[in-house]
């Protein structure tokens, strides 16, 4: 399979939609990021591992207001991972309300359905290890 640039933009525009409809509250127009067997690994951030889209809602709900305001995603890289299929790492970081900021990496596996691309896993990883001293897992 050639990922080619149509293909590529639909991916980014995907992977940068989270943030907005996230931000904006929209938890239910997730089904256009994600499939509805996701498996939406946020370990590091203490909330598990979620599988499917109602687990996901639930727990973006019980956050409240101790989540970030502002999710925002960066240094996208895409690649071909057969028929169908792309992986995605990505640097993402959010903004809370008191101004306080994280930083996480997102790998992600995005699959083409019959809606277009959804991604089916997330990984979350939190970046608090200057670089050099954290070692990327798996």
């Amino acid at each position: 399979m050639t990922l080619g640039a149509e293909d590529r933009m639909a991916v980014m525009e995907l992977i940068a939609l989270h943030g907005h409809l996230v931000d904006d509250g929209e938890l239910d127009r997730l089904d256009e990021l994600f499939t509805a067997d996701v498996v939406y690994d946020a370990s590091d951030l203490g909330h598990g591992s979620m599988h499917g889209l109602e687990a996901l809602r639930d727990t973006a709900r019980s956050m409240g207001g101790h989540g970030p305001v502002s999710h925002h995603v960066t240094n996208i890289v895409l690649t071909e991972a057969g028929e169908g299929r792309v992986h995605a790492r990505s640097k993402g970081f959010g903004i809370k309300a008191d101004g306080t900021s994280g930083s996480v990496s997102y790998e992600d596996v995005i699959v083409r359905g019959g809606t277009g691309w959804r991604i089916s896993r997330r990984k979350v990883a939190v970046r608090g290890t200057p670089s050099g001293t954290q070692k990327r897992s798996g």
